[in-house]
């Protein structure tokens, strides 16, 4: 029980060391110097704009991106409202089907049952006869 316990104790403080910076990720728009990037000081201006029109062609291409992946879900999305529409219908005739195919099931019944009736009454009928 001990050695799970420190076991337990040893890991969760492992943890905590891995996290310790506070951020699991970093954004987009991360510019820090402590993570080996140059030193804003030494930095030319001309380079922080070849930087900077950088990030705007990749923001340009992530925005063009995301509007992509827009425009395909809204095409999915209506080819889910026509397969939803088409489900409709077709079920629609289904039900229509199954409660038709009911009903002539039980007019066939109802139609062999006088049948049935009708040969029974023959049956004494003949046995009279006789």
């Amino acid at each position: 029980m001990k050695r799970i316990v420190l076991t337990l104790s040893a890991f969760i403080a492992l943890n905590g060391i891995a996290f310790a910076d506070g951020n699991a990720f970093t954004p987009l728009d991360f510019n820090d110097t402590s993570y080996g990037s140059v030193p804003k000081t030494t930095v030319s201006n001309t380079v922080n704009n070849a930087a900077a029109a950088d990030e705007a062609t990749g923001n340009g291409n992530i925005q063009n991106a995301i509007q992509q992946l827009d425009n395909a879900q809204i095409d999915i999305r209506n080819e889910l409202l026509n397969c939803k529409t088409k489900y409709a219908d077709i079920d629609a005739q289904y039900k229509l089907v199954k409660s038709e195919r009911a009903a002539l099931k039980k007019q066939i019944n109802s139609v062999e049952k006088r049948i049935k009736e009708i040969d029974k009454a023959k049956e004494k009928i003949r046995k009279n006869m006789l």
